[in-house]
């Protein structure tokens, strides 16, 4: 398991790939980022919710816990097949190579799809045809719910689902039964963009994991209201009788936020998931690791006790903390898929319940070493106190890049860092990704951005804004160096395996290391 040795990884989402069709994809630059991966000395691949985005083109509010985003699509695998014509680039006008223009990829891509859908209705091989009517059947027990909802969704005008018809907002068999007729060339395109990312993903995963690298998943811990997982199991929410939730996730006022966070999820009843034996848990878990070889849960903080808000309080002020699974659930999946590789995001406030949660099941937790020169010596995220079944990143996508940060950062910040690091700051970046991979973290995770050197212009998010997760690279940043220097490095730390790692001991003294 990932979680046995010492290992060493990259974090960047396949949109930002480079690649001609707007954002980044599945295609020959997934392949190449993992060969560089390799060339580097890197094992791991961490990667965002591989979910279609949501509101503000976010990966972490979708509209399905289970699907796949259909933007990460390569088309030109698709021209490839002969299920689509090839793309002028006069049809690509307004796209960028740096950021990504959802406004123009999104509607590009759909339609790109959805012609691709028509392609393969009629020219598609029995081969593939077969294979699209396995996968149907394999994931029906989402996918069905997720494709009508989606054809729904596109009926009623973008409308939340509370406010689509009755009898289908509250799914009566009848109105199923006839909107699955009606709007069956539309569930049947749905389900062929699944497939495709499906197949395209983890072809992308086989390639990687032969040649030795892991991918790290992401998931989210509470859905989006308006979803086929909510819309399909009404009974897991607490909803009231028009199906609107009558609590909501968020958390309390910190120091960053004098009214807290109002996320807007609707928020389990986890009594009702307990009755089945957290079934949906089980069943969502299970397809996540299908598609990544370790999830990393975001807000894992919400299983042991989370921030209940009532649905009428415009911000998070007046909420509550409420008990949550704990145990119970982990339990539960891990009797049903055995020893569990998750990556507890254990940041903000933890309390000892959590630590107790995290450790009952020896998951890692996360430090952030772009936080740790807030206060003094005893900061959890300075390496000196890690603990090895930990998680060190430089600065996760909601961070600004290193070099942004010692640009941004107080001056009291700056001078911590300088005396504990022994820097200038000169190369802050490489000086922070070498205290991560130095620690005794069993796995140290960098931004590409730190590994390339990049200034703020390259966040990828900044939480609470919008116009965020649009940063895209060009090979051009790369060059020879960074790859270089990350190999040697995780090299002489042991995160790159044994057979890549120079044995000093019999290293002849007069004759430079590799």
């Amino acid at each position: 398991m990932v979680f046995d040795r010492r290992t060493s990884g990259v974090l960047l989402h396949p949109t930002s790939l480079p690649g001609p069709n707007g954002c980044g994809d599945l295609g020959p630059a997934a392949y190449h980022f993992v060969d560089w991966l390799v060339g580097a000395g890197q094992t791991l691949w961490q990667v965002l919710p591989l979910m279609p985005i949501g509101p503000a083109d976010s990966p972490y509010m979708s509209v399905s816990a289970f699907a796949g985003n259909p933007m990460l699509v390569d088309l030109d695998e698709l021209i490839r097949k002969g299920w689509l014509a090839p793309i002028s680039n006069a049809e690509r006008e307004g796209f960028s190579d740096e950021r990504v223009n959802y406004a123009k990829v999104v509607p590009f891509r759909n339609a790109k799809l959805r012609e691709a859908a028509a392609g393969f209705a009629t020219k598609g091989s029995d081969a593939d045809k077969a294979d699209f009517a396995a996968f149907n059947k394999a994931e029906a027990s989402w996918l069905d719910d997720y494709a009508l909802f989606m054809a729904l969704d596109e009926r009623f005008g973008g409308k939340l689902w509370p406010d689509w018809d009755a009898p289908l907002a509250k799914r009566e068999a009848k109105a199923l039964t006839k909107a699955r007729k009606e709007l069956a060339e539309s569930i049947s395109f749905w389900k062929f963009v699944q497939w495709c990312f499906d197949r395209q993903w983890k072809a992308v995963k086989a390639y990687a994991n032969e040649r030795g690298v892991q991918l790290i998943g992401d998931m989210p811990i509470f859905v989006a209201h308006h979803s086929a997982d909510c819309w399909a199991r009404p009974d897991l929410y607490y909803l009231d009788e028009n199906k609107w939730p009558t609590v909501i996730a968020g958390v309390p006022p910190d120091f960053f936020s004098a009214t807290g966070q109002r996320w807007g999820n609707p928020l389990y009843d986890w009594a009702a998931m307990d009755k089945d034996g957290y079934a949906w848990w089980i069943e969502r878990i299970k397809r996540q690791l299908a598609l990544a070889d370790v999830v990393r849960i975001d807000h894992f903080r919400g299983f042991a006790g989370y921030w209940e808000i009532p649905a009428s309080e415009p911000t998070a002020i007046h909420g509550r903390w409420v008990p949550g699974p704990g145990k119970a659930l982990f339990a539960a999946i891990e009797k049903a898929l055995g020893k569990l590789p998750i990556i507890a995001e254990d940041l903000g406030v933890i309390t000892p319940d959590v630590e107790d949660l995290r450790d009952s099941f020896a998951l890692p937790g996360m430090r952030i070493l772009e936080f740790a020169f807030a206060a003094g010596p005893d900061h959890n995220f300075l390496p000196h106190n890690y603990v090895p079944n930990t998680v060190v990143y430089t600065g996760t996508h909601d961070n600004d890049t290193i070099r942004g940060w010692w640009a941004t950062c107080t001056e009291r910040e700056r001078d911590f860092a300088r005396h504990y690091l022994a820097t200038d700051g000169h190369d802050i970046h490489w000086t922070m990704i070498r205290a991560a991979a130095g620690s005794v973290a069993k796995m140290a995770i960098y931004q590409l951005q730190d590994v390339l050197g990049l200034d703020g212009y390259h966040r990828m998010n900044t939480p609470g804004q919008v116009g965020c997760w649009t940063w895209r690279f060009k090979w051009d940043y790369v060059g020879p160096e960074p790859s270089r220097r990350l190999a040697e490095l995780c090299a002489l730390t042991g995160r790159t395996g044994a057979d890549k790692m120079p044995k000093l001991a019999e290293w002849p003294a007069d004759k430079p290391l590799p």
